[in-house]
């Protein structure tokens, strides 16, 4: 992700289309380094600009969503207020290609007459800023800003009332949008990656904006500049001019790149085709892509912030279950040769009487197999002796077969129970969520319950919605978030008809396709299947083995764990994890 030049020309395109002729008619700073301007604008519709000069994330985007500002409004907003309250928005503009971004103003001053003013939004990391500045003959001159810089500070750049404004200095990096030959030749003589040697030379270019212009001149972004040869070079100039051209000409196309988990990882206002295979949403509008992307990841990282102890819980009980799994095979391993001294038994009490005295090992036929076997004597016992201690030997290890094939069965269960529970946080996205995860934990006796704890009445526990998908033929497709969801869905809410879809041997949220008593087309058991395969712990492959059979023949175990169930008939199908084709309802 990157806040680069290309994006902010796109924002500086939205706002000359909304809120230009527009007026200022509320001011505040809901934070240190934040301003949100409340705007009229000449079509009577209400905007909401936000400017951020974050140091970790700098920003400026219409938001629909309100801050809460302090009672003292700071020395910055009351300035603001006094001459840009009221005032009309003339223009919006950008230098060159740079991360800054100059609202142009007009306001009466006290004398009534008009004047002009300028909101300038720097949007360069630690360095970004929001300057109030006047102009005089051709200069800015600074009125004020949100961060001062004193020449403490910064030797380059002083930011203080009354200091011209200018651009610092950006690392002797070019211009593109005067890109030439001239600009190629400096990106080829860089004995850098191609695309490290594209942004290195490219003001506001970013690292992703670069291995995009790579991807689509079909050149490996990590070769050195060296390895280009002369078509390559010329199909790269050809890729960033036509590239170049597309923002001149205000031909963006605002997009977001989704992981397998649903979770934004990057976005750019020009197709990312380097991201062919993964899940893209486009957007009208550059400022609703910023806010839903910024919205979702805040979202995505709260949620596993707030179920990192969950996680923990799970993911310790997962390592000890395992542990304790790989002591049971290899003590089930031991038994394996129960059945030996069992037979050794059995033959030296037939032909016991033949070995000698002191003997160390007795040969034999055994009768089982026909063939002549040498049995191992201990001296100091006699043969009869010798018999009764390998058939104790037998029975021991009989025993002990016998209690790991359950031992292990519930241990193996205890694994499936907690791959199902962390797959349920993977797929968690509200708190609802992990409440009920959490609580599942505390009635499994993973949690332990707290003393002032309420104990809720038998069936009172709150399921919250399973998922509802809807396919490309109409069908309702339900997916159940967490353990209890997904006995809810199998068990209380099946109708005769019903498919029920899970992904093979792993674990995954059970799904369920409604038939409405119909036959189902071929197509609508796929996206059931991609749904079972997308919600389980095999996502991140591109096909995933699900099983799926008429819901009548699932049935859940006398007293097994949340979501734990069995079938004996069933197809199969190889599902893709590609859910991108089908409709999330929110019911």
């Amino acid at each position: 992700m990157a806040f680069d030049g290309t994006t902010i020309a796109s924002i500086v395109y939205e706002l000359n289309n909304t809120i230009k002729e527009g007026r200022i008619a509320k001011i505040t700073q809901p934070e240190n380094d934040e301003i949100i301007l409340n705007i009229k604008g000449a079509d009577r519709q209400t905007y909401r600009l936000l400017i951020s000069a974050s140091a970790s994330l700098p920003l400026i985007y219409l938001t629909e969503s309100n801050r809460t500002s302090p009672l003292s409004a700071p020395n910055f907003c009351m300035l603001l207020r006094k001459h840009a309250g009221g005032a009309r928005i003339i223009n919006v503009s950008q230098f060159g290609l740079e991360r800054v971004i100059c609202i142009e103003i007009e306001h009466l001053d006290e004398l009534g007459d008009y004047c002009r003013k300028y909101l300038i939004a720097e949007m360069m990391g630690k360095h970004s800023n929001i300057i109030f500045c006047k102009k005089n003959e051709d200069k800015f001159i600074i009125i004020d800003s949100i961060k001062r810089i004193s020449g403490l500070v910064s030797s380059v750049r002083e930011v203080l009332p009354d200091r011209e404004y200018f651009i610092p200095n950006t690392m002797d990096k070019h211009d593109p949008l005067s890109f030439s030959d001239e600009l190629m030749n400096h990106i080829t003589a860089k004995p850098y990656p191609v695309y490290k040697a594209i942004y290195t030379t490219l003001t506001c270019i970013s690292s992703t904006a670069a291995i995009e212009l790579c991807h689509r001149a079909v050149i490996d972004a990590d070769i050195s500049t060296a390895a280009l040869d002369h078509e390559d070079i010329l199909r790269l100039k050809e890729i960033t001019e036509a590239f170049i051209s597309d923002i001149k000409n205000k031909n963006f196309t605002p997009n977001i790149v989704f992981d397998n988990n649903n979770t934004p990882t990057e976005y750019a206002v020009y197709d990312l085709t380097s991201y062919s295979d993964s899940k893209k949403e486009n957007y009208s509008s550059t400022s609703r892509m910023l806010s839903d992307y910024y919205e979702k990841k805040a979202q995505s990282t709260r949620i596993r912030q707030k179920s990192h102890d969950l996680r923990k819980i799970v993911s310790t009980a997962l390592i000890r279950y395992h542990k304790k799994l790989d002591i049971q095979n290899k003590q089930f391993d031991s038994t394996k040769n129960r059945d030996k001294y069992r037979v050794y038994g059995e033959l030296l009490t037939t032909y016991g009487y033949q070995a000698a005295p002191n003997a160390t090992s007795l040969k034999c036929n055994n009768y089982y197999t026909g063939e002549d076997i040498i049995i191992p004597l201990d001296k100091e016992f006699t043969p009869i002796e010798n018999a009764k201690r390998y058939f104790s030997r037998y029975n021991k290890l009989k025993r002990t077969y016998e209690a790991l094939l359950i031992q292990r069965a519930e241990t193996t269960e205890d694994i499936n129970y907690l791959e199902s529970v962390s797959n349920a946080l993977d797929i968690a996205t509200n708190d609802n969520d992990l409440d009920l995860i959490k609580k599942e934990l505390i009635e499994s006796g993973y949690i332990k319950k707290s003393s002032g704890r309420k104990k809720n009445k038998k069936g009172s526990t709150p399921k919250g919605s399973c998922m509802h998908y809807i396919s490309s033929d109409g069908y309702d497709i339900y997916v159940g978030k967490n353990n209890f969801q997904n006995d809810e869905l199998t068990f209380n809410n099946r109708s005769l008809g019903d498919w029920w879809f899970h992904a093979k041997g792993i674990a995954g949220s059970h799904v369920v396709l409604k038939s409405g008593g119909a036959d189902v087309p071929d197509r609508a058991f796929e996206e059931a299947g991609a749904l079972a395969a997308y919600y389980s712990k095999g996502r991140d492959s591109q096909k995933v083995e699900i099983d799926y059979t008429e819901i009548q023949n699932v049935k859940k175990p006398k007293n097994s764990k949340p979501g734990y169930v069995v079938y004996y008939t069933n197809y199969s199908l190889m599902a893709s994890t590609d859910i991108s084709g089908l409709t999330l309802v929110n019911d």
